[in-house]
């Protein structure tokens, strides 16, 4: 045999051996087990058992410490619904959405980060129209965005129009209620009892605009010998509300507004929520008219509700402090921070905040809408007198 054809021949049996070694290789790939199954997610929050007792309210985020918010022989339960356990629903399988059938209302108290406690707690009120109560997106997210913020936290478990209670009373009542719990308790958890306030989403956010002017009537109520929050005021240091829900302004409401009325915070986005921002504006213009001071409202361009169908090319109708999808209303919680620092909420516990001192310097305040009213019209100036025709001089008669 010849060099050519024996130098021809390896070649040949070197590519022949390369493509059987490729073509193991592709088969050993295909042949490759599959990988096992993903775990279901764990951790995900589960409602207490039905027992002869009242119904014991289980923590949403590690690390809860829950009270409900009423003795079990309170005038304020029903007493044939209290052993009624909750029920748990999610949006997504990996987190918990809403919560329905609460007949024992209840708060879940969450520290700020200690090293940067401020001591001031903000009391969360889901939304859920009445029918539902949001604590995913509008309670646990924003246990943990205030943490970092050093910002005590407490979720609201009120109870809802769907279960037969009037949010109009049980639920204000709920959000009054938590309020006195959580200042009763402000030592046990280092907080400033002149820094608590409350933060509503949408239909929360009726509770909360009902807090900052009904807390003296239900204080009135209650102090009673037998309760032991009788001497406990009810009033929040501060309000924000959120896409909001009807005020008692609605409709020409005219309610009596508190001399020491609490600084708002209010944000809802216009155009594509114009209904809710009418109802943030029925409640901002009121105050701001009164006189209240630090009001202060952000109404944006673009968005919409939580649970709005929108068209496929618009932002996403998330809730709570989302991004929202990258909007400008994605940051409302920003300008929250901004106006909690200025107000001196953000200060170290027991120092007077700069909205107590301007609370307190505006008690015998008169109405703003009673100090201003448009500018009287100018006074016209005097007419000048109309001089009288000069009669024209007769003409000459011609000599002769």
């Amino acid at each position: 045999m010849s060099i050519k054809k024996a130098t021809s021949c390896h070649l040949t049996l070197c590519l022949l051996s390369l493509l059987s070694t490729g073509i193991s290789l592709v088969t050993a790939e295909t042949t490759t087990a599959p990988l096992p199954p993903l775990p279901a997610p764990m951790g995900l929050p589960t409602p207490g058992p039905k027992t002869d007792a009242p119904y014991a309210p289980q923590a949403i985020v590690p690390g809860g410490v829950v009270i409900p918010l009423f003795p079990p022989d309170s005038p304020y339960l029903n007493a044939d619904k209290i052993r009624e356990p909750e029920e748990y629903h999610t949006y997504d399988p990996e987190r918990l959405g809403y919560i329905i059938h609460i007949h024992n209302p209840s708060i879940e108290f969450h520290p700020g980060s200690r090293s940067l406690n401020t001591g001031a707690a903000i009391i969360l009120a889901a939304g859920g129209g009445h029918n539902t109560l949001g604590v995913g997106g509008e309670g646990a997210d924003e246990v943990h965005f205030f943490y970092l913020q050093g910002i005590n936290t407490i979720i609201l478990r009120n109870r809802l129009r769907s279960d037969g209670y009037e949010p109009k009373v049980d639920g204000v009542n709920d959000a009054l209620q938590a309020i006195k719990l959580v200042r009763a308790h402000a030592k046990d958890w280092n907080l400033d009892p002149n820094k608590i306030g409350i933060m509503g989403f949408s239909a929360g956010a009726e509770l909360a605009a009902a807090a900052t002017l009904q807390s003296a009537e239900f204080d009135r109520q209650n102090d009673v010998p037998t309760n032991p929050l009788a001497k406990i005021s009810s009033r929040p240091d501060f309000a924000a509300l959120v896409y909001p829900g009807p005020s008692q302004f609605f409709r020409g409401g005219n309610p009596p507004i508190p001399r020491d009325a609490p600084p708002v915070f209010i944000t809802c986005t216009g155009w594509g929520d114009w209904m809710h921002a009418v109802w943030a504006n029925e409640y901002f213009t009121a105050l701001l008219n009164d006189g209240v001071p630090n009001m202060e409202m952000h109404i944006y361009a673009r968005g919409h509700h939580p649970g709005d169908k929108v068209r496929p090319d618009e932002t996403p109708p998330s809730g709570g402090i989302s991004n929202y999808g990258g909007i400008a209303f994605g940051t409302w919680s920003a300008r929250f921070l901004d106006w909690f620092r200025d107000l001196g909420f953000s200060n170290k516990p027991g120092v007077e905040t700069q909205a107590a001192r301007d609370i307190a310097a505006n008690l015998n305040r008169t109405p703003l809408s009673a100090r201003w009213g448009p500018p009287p019209p100018a006074a016209s100036a005097p007419k000048a007198p109309v001089p009288l025709p000069v009669a024209a001089p007769a003409p000459k008669r011609p000599n002769g």
